[in-house]
């Protein structure tokens, strides 16, 4: 970033002897077109890559699943989590509601609104150059009727910028799930263990462990897919009984504490890349690949200890003046306090 600076020109004159002030036509501001590349702690946080990989689209998901080949989601909630997930790689990225917990501090998914995951979607999105990008339709958006869940999607897409929106529910949702796509608007299910819903089964309960209830995950996998889902996520299901669905649909499933016999998987970025406290709880299904809160607190705390002993910021992390324009600036501000 190039920056114009102004900066007061010091005239190349003797500076009186007598304790009396400069005279104000001694100091005279002047343009000067000097030239200074720098970063700000305001720039944006990076830039793609020069040769950025190619948009995934439906019918690269679409590809995928034909050839078999797992899909890969994660989770992310705004612009620094979004681009790291993007430069990895992801094929899809899913602005989930369960940023109301993981970014906001709140007590469950229920409590978000439409408004901050529109916000969190336009985060996530102005990040993402490669990835697939899903946006959740928070509880209380679509329920009511087709007709406010087709708004809300296109709410989504409008302004949060993604490229589909995820709802919950199974054969109940049908109805809502095909007036959104007749609105042109792609569709992801989700059944089996539905967080929105966590009161009505007993809270976080893994689903389709009998018979019946089996039946009843795959009833509302079925309609989802026959109302227009491209994909569908299946959440705390038996391994086996993802694995069983997953060979009875026609389109992909991102399975989530499913096993590995869906087409793909998803996780919680924070809870899988370990950005929280020890001792917080974390579902069986989630494997820890990194420990990002021990390397934060570490970086956090160096600086506040080399700030206390002042060994930061050192004289590499600061910006020179020459000599005698220091002089200068000295002598001239000795000699007005005089």
């Amino acid at each position: 970033m190039v920056h114009r600076i102004m900066r007061p020109q010091i005239l190349q004159k003797t500076i009186p002897s007598s304790s009396r002030p400069l005279p104000v036509s001694v100091v005279r501001p002047v343009a000067i077109s000097t030239c200074q590349t720098r970063q700000s702690s305001h720039s944006p946080l990076g830039t793609p890559p020069p040769t950025p990989r190619k948009k995934t689209t439906i019918n690269t998901l679409q590809f995928l699943y034909k050839k078999q080949e797992p899909i890969t989601m994660i989770t992310a909630h705004d612009f620094p989590s979004a681009h790291v997930a993007d430069a990895a790689g992801m094929d899809m990225i899913l602005v989930g509601d369960s940023l109301a917990m993981v970014a906001l501090g709140m007590e469950d998914t229920s409590e978000v609104v439409l408004e901050e995951m529109i916000l969190h979607c336009r985060s996530v999105a102005r990040a993402t150059k490669g990835a697939f990008t899903v946006g959740d339709l928070p509880m209380g958006s679509y329920e009511i009727s087709p007709e406010q869940a087709v708004d809300s999607a296109i709410r989504i897409i409008k302004e949060g910028r993604v490229q589909a929106v995820k709802l919950e529910g199974g054969v109940e949702m049908a109805p809502t799930v095909e007036h959104i796509v007749r609105a042109g608007i792609p569709v992801v299910g989700h059944v089996g263990l539905t967080p929105q819903r966590q009161n009505t089964l007993g809270g976080f309960r893994v689903q389709g462990k009998t018979t019946l209830g089996a039946l009843k995950v795959l009833e509302d996998a079925m309609a989802v897919q026959e109302a227009g889902c491209f994909a569908v996520v299946l959440e705390a299901v038996p391994a086996e009984v993802a694995s069983l669905i997953t060979k009875k649909l026609r389109i992909p499933t991102i399975g989530i504490g499913a096993g590995n016999g869906c087409s793909g998987q998803v996780l919680v970025q924070v809870d899988m890349s370990g950005n929280f406290p020890p001792g917080r709880f974390l579902p069986k299904f989630v494997k820890q690949y990194g420990d990002v809160w021990s390397e934060s607190l570490s970086a956090i705390s160096n600086y506040k200890s080399e700030v206390k002993s002042r060994a930061y910021p050192a004289p590499e992390h600061t910006y020179p003046m020459p000599d005698q324009e220091l002089h200068e600036f000295d002598s001239l501000i000795n000699s007005r306090s005089a």
